[in-house]
């Protein structure tokens, strides 16, 4: 880390990843760092209105699952099947054999993705997941999925009697100001859980700042600090085969950097929560860039701010 004597002045902090941005058209709408002991600087390139966070809030869900571990409702390596009820027909082969770690890691073996517009309309999504046959051991492989999260957020849902969104407010939307947000659900009217959460960059942020500081907001306990070090712990990374290095390793919900110690939520078209431990800080991200992959936004990052913090 630089000493205070080398970093820039803060109002300027930003003004190189600023230029990149602009000068690669990297589609960022909105900049908010925040570090341990400075000023909060942040910059918005468009006006700041309510977005799609899209797979951020695959993190807040993992976060409810910690929340909700903390409350006794559940644990991590209970199976899927303590939790979901069998639909009609019994449940696929080998869904028996799931644990809420393997949903959390993307590695439950369901072909089912929740990417296909037949699985995204279908009138009964849980069913549909619970019904169909594994193709591959829970635990045996990587494969990004929708439906995992989502199965996570109907645990939760059926363990409490409320909506995954409902069931946050109280415990961590409104102590963090976010008072009405909008969460997409399925045709039956559950919480998607993966996607579709939507927040305005200085709502975001405060999850950001909320990653950072071990789950604490001004002074109160919302998330179990062990629960937020669990997300990026070593145990808990799986390899995903990916040949982008900054999508080698997915944890409980957030994926790791090749920066050193970082680790991030990450979203579709640059949507990013960047926890950067050894600098105590957090940069929250908000864009669309489309036709391009996210990882220019934080190769720009890595290059452009880091070496000053």
């Amino acid at each position: 880390m630089s000493t205070a004597a080398a970093t820039p002045a803060d109002p300027y902090l930003l003004l190189p990843l600023r230029q990149r941005i602009l000068e690669q058209r990297l589609g960022v709408r909105a900049l908010h760092l925040h570090r341990t002991g400075h000023p909060e600087l942040s910059h918005r390139f468009v006006e700041d209105t309510a977005e799609n966070v899209y797979s951020v809030s695959k993190t807040v869900t993992a976060l409810a699952v910690g929340i909700a571990q903390a409350e006794g409702l559940l644990q991590v390596e209970d199976l899927l099947t303590d939790h979901l009820p069998a639909p009609t027909g019994g449940y696929g082969q080998g869904v028996d054999e799931v644990r809420l770690r393997h949903l959390l890691t993307m590695t439950s073996g369901s072909p089912v993705l929740g990417f296909l517009d037949a699985e995204r309309e279908h009138e009964n999504l849980t069913a549909h997941l619970l019904a169909t046959d594994l193709t591959a051991a829970p635990g045996e492989r990587f494969e990004y999925s929708n439906g995992s999260i989502f199965l996570l957020a109907r645990v939760i849902e059926e363990r409490t009697g409320q909506t995954l969104r409902d069931w946050l407010m109280p415990r961590l939307f409104a102590p963090l100001g976010i008072l009405n947000p909008q969460w997409f659900t399925t045709r039956d009217g559950h919480t998607w859980g993966a996607t579709g959460l939507h927040l305005k960059s200085g709502q975001l942020a405060r999850l950001g700042r909320l990653l950072l500081d071990r789950g604490a907001h001004e002074g109160a306990r919302l998330v179990p600090a062990d629960w937020i070090d669990a997300l990026h712990a070593e145990d808990a990374w799986v390899a995903t085969g990916d040949p982008e290095p900054e999508a080698a390793r997915y944890g409980f919900g957030v994926w790791d950097c090749t920066a050193d110690g970082a680790w991030r939520a990450d979203g579709a078209y640059g949507q990013f929560l960047l926890v950067l431990p050894a600098q105590q800080a957090v940069l929250t991200v908000t864009s669309h860039l489309e036709g391009r992959a996210g990882a220019e936004i934080l190769r720009a990052v890595w290059e452009e701010l880091l070496p000053q913090l």
